[in-house]
């Protein structure tokens, strides 16, 4: 990165230094620019913190924003989830844009749960290395990628369990990593019940994904209130 790279990168980062919404639009230009520059991954925290990004390969890739079925689920579960791993003390669930970095890239699932055993690996900015569960909902944009790079990504990392919800088709898939190192689908379809092996006894309907019920109803029946 030249020094005129790193002075703009550094303007655009510092709050306060232009009106913040044109700062931001800016930011967004720079980062969709047909050859973004390479970067380390400590340079790409430094200054990605307003941005919907990426880091793959030293290479910054821009996220599109999601859509309002993507975050209502996203939401749902993150109410849920985060409600049960509390109440039985079992970890932490964090939402996007917090960072997960692998080998060869940052990326930023839209639901990461770290267990008490792993919480050392979690940094101001980023978690440094694999959450015990990743979930992604897929968006129209992002087929490809959640089902190719990333799955391949985790599986190598050593995510433990990976969920992969598709609103688009009402369908979700299940994985957990063996003791192969290899994913293998646990459970499929948009019915059913889904038991986490990472959550303990967290058994997810399957068709609360597309019918979103209230909070009451839902913690009443996991039995937590």
């Amino acid at each position: 990165m030249t020094s005129a790279e790193q002075q703009l990168l550094e303007i655009l980062h510092t709050k306060g230094a232009l009106e913040e919404t044109k700062r931001k639009r800016l930011l967004e230009a720079y980062i969709e620019a047909a050859n973004p520059p390479k970067m380390t991954y400590e340079e790409f925290l430094a200054w990605a913190e307003d941005a919907h990004v990426e880091w793959i390969n030293g290479s910054v890739i821009y996220m599109s924003p999601a859509s309002l079925t993507h975050q209502m689920i996203v939401d749902f579960l993150n109410r849920v989830v985060s409600f049960f791993i509390e109440k039985h003390a079992l970890g932490l669930m964090l939402s996007a844009p917090f960072q997960m970095r692998l080998p060869d890239s940052g990326r930023e699932p839209d639901l990461i749960f770290v267990s008490h055993k792993n919480k050392s690996r979690l940094k101001t900015t980023y978690l440094d290395g694999p959450a015990d569960l990743v979930i992604e909902v897929i968006s129209p944009e992002s087929t490809s990628r959640d089902r190719g790079e990333k799955y391949f990504e985790y599986e190598q990392a050593g995510v433990l369990e990976y969920w992969l919800i598709d609103p688009l088709r009402d369908h979700a898939e299940f994985y957990q990593l063996n003791e192969d190192g290899r994913f293998y689908l646990v459970a499929e379809g948009n019915q059913g019940e889904y038991l986490s092996r990472e959550i303990k006894d967290f058994r997810l309907n399957i068709g609360w994904l597309w019918k979103l019920p209230g909070l009451a109803e839902t913690f009443s029946a996991l039995g937590l209130i």
